[in-house]
């Protein structure tokens, strides 16, 4: 029998929403979209005309029936709004990152434990295909034992926008925005490091926040570097990784977000899939092989989130992994204020 389709509402309407969220859940049967909240009141009712939509977040997390909300607005209100969902006994995905400091994320999950909701945080790039593709070859000991991982999260933007993400005080900047994904990367490969050396630095005249940073995870045998800037106008490195057996290579960004942009909905298993000319290299002393990208599938988030909701399993993203996140970017922002390499004890 087919479980009933759960109620699902998202606070907000900007980039993130419309990208990242409102696709799955208008297109996976395991959800409906009954709520939004936003102030572009004309575009929310235009594009969804039998959703509900409320001016203000408050209104929805208090009248809504919806027993899922999805949290897309700023990081600094991620906290505030999470805590009034709980408390208004939904279920909770927010946008990474989890919050902007320690304190807050603990208490968030303190709550949900209370309220036996499930808590959850959107790091959807543990579903890149690039990531699984390196993650594949890691597991298959295709490179041997690893001594550097390079992850680079580069842009071309040298000019600041006005956008709360380029100007909140609170949890903006580019630490707080691509970091998340990188270092969530890491610690999926790798768990906890040794240490951190961190460069969060200001360099765009004009900026207010973090908008280059170069973090340093020590391991083992092995250096995990995590890199970030605004000023990469060339093709972007994404991984560069070198071990014993060999190295490997890949250019270019995984393409789901690109689909999703021009309004590919995730209904076809190929959706997703690399086009052959993005594909990474893997090097050893006699040849290269090209490697075929793994499938990428931001759509198990989702269905993982249902089936945490409904049959009680364990969420995609756990709170407190999340929360590891948050811990590793104060300890990044902390080394790079000293100039010093911290020990990482958690």
């Amino acid at each position: 029998m087919a479980l009933v389709p759960i109620k699902t509402a998202v606070i907000g309407y900007g980039f993130s929403a419309k990208t990242f969220h409102i696709p799955f859940i208008t297109s996976l049967p395991e959800f409906e979209l009954v709520a939004i909240s936003s102030s572009q009141r004309d575009a929310v009712e235009h594009d969804w005309p039998v959703v509900d939509h409320y001016l203000s977040a408050n209104d929805l997390l208090i009248n809504s029936d919806a027993e899922l909300v999805i949290i897309t607005a700023p990081n600094d209100v991620h906290f505030c709004l999470a805590k009034q969902a709980l408390e208004n006994n939904k279920h909770v995905v927010l946008e990474k990152p989890f919050v902007t400091n320690i304190t807050d994320g603990e208490a968030l999950i303190k709550l949900a434990a209370e309220k036996s909701l499930t808590l959850s945080v959107y790091h959807n790039r543990r579903w890149d295909g690039d990531f699984l593709t390196v993650k594949k070859l890691i597991e298959e000991d295709r490179i041997g034992e690893l001594r550097s991982f390079e992850s680079h999260f580069d842009r071309f933007r040298p000019n600041v926008r006005q956008r709360w993400r380029e100007q909140a005080a609170n949890g903006g900047g580019i630490l707080f925005d691509l970091g998340p994904h990188l270092i969530d990367q890491a610690l999926i490969l790798f768990g906890v490091p040794n240490a951190i050396t961190a460069q969060c630095l200001i360099m765009r005249e004009g900026s207010t926040n973090v908008d280059y940073f170069n973090l340093v995870l020590h391991y083992p045998n092995q250096v995990t570097t995590l890199h970030a800037d605004l000023f990469s106008a060339g093709p972007n490195k994404r991984f560069s990784i070198k071990g014993t057996k060999g190295s490997y290579e890949k250019y270019g960004l995984d393409p789901q977000e690109a689909r999703l942009i021009a309004g590919v909905l995730p209904v076809d298993a190929s959706w997703s899939d690399e086009s052959t000319d993005q594909y990474g290299c893997l090097y050893n002393a006699e040849e290269i092989d090209i490697v075929t990208t793994e499938r990428g599938c931001y759509q198990l988030y989702f269905t993982a989130m249902a089936d945490a909701i409904r049959l009680k399993t364990k969420p995609p993203v756990t709170a407190e992994s999340a929360l590891l996140n948050i811990k590793l970017i104060e300890l990044a922002m902390e080394s790079s204020r000293l100039g010093e390499t911290l020990t990482v004890t958690l």
